[in-house]
């Protein structure tokens, strides 16, 4: 039970950073576009699946389309996006210049993470309550001893602060990230 709770703590780990990867810090990374959906034949498609992403500078992305057809495609689906981004088309290419954020946004980008960091303690914790109900149960059937299911029971909350230790000093990192000018 206990490997299997480290599992989905991680995986809860692990989500967040990739949700928290898709907030803008100023900086251009292709992470930035990876939630962004083209319409491609009436289908709405990962960007990723029409186009090679690349940051070739640190206030840049480009944007090289597979098919020519689908140029302005991708172009509306970046405009569309909640990024504020801005994508200058150059033949099959967009270039898409990342710009400064102002203090308001930055802030507001701030509760934006902290909402995400939320979310991944709130899934840590929910792993951790269903184990322990798991563990009680076990004791109380007559599975596990007194002694074995305090010593999980512990292991279980060590695990569970852990993680949630991992969470805060993503936090740390993304806030420190994106409040640098």
């Amino acid at each position: 039970m206990l490997k299997e709770a480290e599992d989905h703590m991680a995986k809860s780990l692990d989500a967040t950073k990739r949700e928290m990867s898709g907030v803008r810090t100023g900086k251009a990374t292709t992470a930035l576009l990876d939630n962004v959906r083209v319409d491609c034949y009436g289908q709405h498609v990962p960007l990723r699946q029409v186009a090679n992403v690349a940051a070739p500078e640190a206030r840049l992305l480009t944007v090289q389309v597979f098919e020519k057809g689908m140029v302005t495609a991708v172009e509306k689906a970046i405009r569309a996006s909640e990024l504020g981004l801005n994508p200058a088309i150059d033949g099959n290419l967009l270039r898409v210049p990342i710009p400064q954020l102002t203090e308001e946004r930055r802030k507001d980008l701030v509760k934006v993470v902290r909402g995400m960091v939320e979310h991944g303690r709130v899934a840590v914790r929910n792993v951790r309550h269903h184990v322990h109900d798991r563990l009680r149960q076990s004791e109380k059937d007559g599975d596990i001893t007194q002694d074995d299911f305090k010593r999980d029971a512990k292991r279980l909350q060590d695990m569970t602060d852990l993680h949630i230790k991992k969470l805060d000093d993503m936090l740390k990192a993304k806030e420190a990230e994106i409040m640098e000018v």
